[in-house]
């Protein structure tokens, strides 16, 4: 991934390859992969979020329009990376959309506690996985308006 690129609109967060690659497919038939950035675990999500790490060149005034935030994740725990991210200043307005395999309750309840913005348990599915992406796609990139951040 190039430092360069200003306006990131979509970070996935998935260490299931398979997983990722139907998430960028979806995306990319409706043509909303363009500006997607995919990172494999917790921690790197973090280093994108932050500006730290691998990522320490990025400009952090340019946030992504929604990210994309699997649970189950190595390093550091998905629900980790959301409270995080929600409790910064910096990051708290950042659109993030729990896509998970998780349908347990408590996973639901300290989603919504920590203040995701929506929550979607994984279709098993194929079509019904791709069209849900999709759809989220289209919803958090062509029809949400997200807040003017003061840069």
């Amino acid at each position: 991934m190039s430092n360069d690129v200003k306006e990131i609109e979509i970070l996935l967060v998935e260490d299931n390859p398979t997983d990722a690659e139907l998430c960028i497919r979806a995306l990319k038939k409706n043509n909303l992969a363009n500006n997607l950035v995919w990172v494999k675990d917790g921690a790197e999500a973090l280093d994108f979020l932050f500006a730290t790490g691998a990522y320490s060149g990025r400009d952090v005034s340019c946030p992504p329009k929604v990210v994309l935030l699997d649970l189950r994740l190595p390093k550091v725990e998905g629900m980790e990376v959301l409270r995080r991210v929600k409790t910064d200043e910096r990051t708290r307005a950042i659109p993030v959309v729990v896509l998970t395999s998780s349908k347990e309750d408590r996973d639901v309840a300290e989603s919504y506690k920590l203040g995701v913005n929506s929550y979607i348990s994984k279709p098993v599915e194929f079509d019904a996985f791709a069209r849900t992406v999709s759809e989220l796609g289209l919803y958090w990139l062509l029809v949400n308006r997200p807040p003017v951040l003061k840069r």
